[in-house]
């Protein structure tokens, strides 16, 4: 089915389009996917959320919307969505930081790893008071920006502005420290 013809049939809610998409995409995005989760169980469950979120948002898909750039997109956002909420669990924390340990024979990484630790809790002292709360609700607490706005009695656009600009802070700062910051940032502060 031509791509045009596949929306139109999507948006009519014809789930012929929906297995003809699975069926072209899948793989590719199940090996993207893998990429970075490493897990079979976990890509499986992005894929599948891929597609129940693309068939979710089919009324609002527009006739040239370029499908392969706009299921990668879902796949990432969901990849990224997926760390996120890992992050957050704190068992999850702890069994990373145990992994770390244990895994990490070689001293000097270990030694970076504490280093840039400390350089994170530095700069996030350096934030202004209300972003620096803000930011520590949402990370260390787990709040979400609902609850940090209801908590602090500000709007969520404002809770947003500030872990926004925190988010830049500390990238912009954390460059220096190269690839392991990189990663750091991705996994614990983005």
């Amino acid at each position: 089915m031509e791509k045009r013809n596949l929306i139109k049939q999507l948006k009519s809610e014809n789930k012929l389009a929906i297995n003809e998409l699975y069926e072209s995409y899948s793989s590719r995005l199940y090996r993207f996917a893998f990429g970075y989760l490493k897990s079979e169980a976990d890509t499986l469950d992005i894929i599948q959320e891929v597609f129940i979120r693309l068939w979710n948002s089919r009324h609002q898909l527009k006739e040239d919307t370029n499908l392969e750039s706009f299921l990668f997109t879902i796949t990432r956002n969901t990849i990224i969505s997926a760390f996120r909420k890992k992050i957050t669990e704190k068992e999850y924390l702890d069994d990373l930081k145990l992994l770390v340990t244990k895994n990490s024979s070689d001293t000097e990484s270990q030694v970076e790893y504490n280093l840039l630790s400390e350089k994170v809790t530095q700069l996030v002292s350096q934030l202004p008071v209300q972003r620096r709360r803000i930011f520590i609700l949402s990370k260390e607490k787990g709040y979400t920006n609902q609850a940090i706005a209801n908590e602090l009695h500000i709007s969520i656009k404002t809770v947003e502005d500030h872990m926004t600009k925190a988010r830049k802070f500390l990238k912009e700062n954390l460059r220096e420290y190269g690839l392991l910051a990189i990663l750091f940032f991705e996994l614990f502060i983005s």
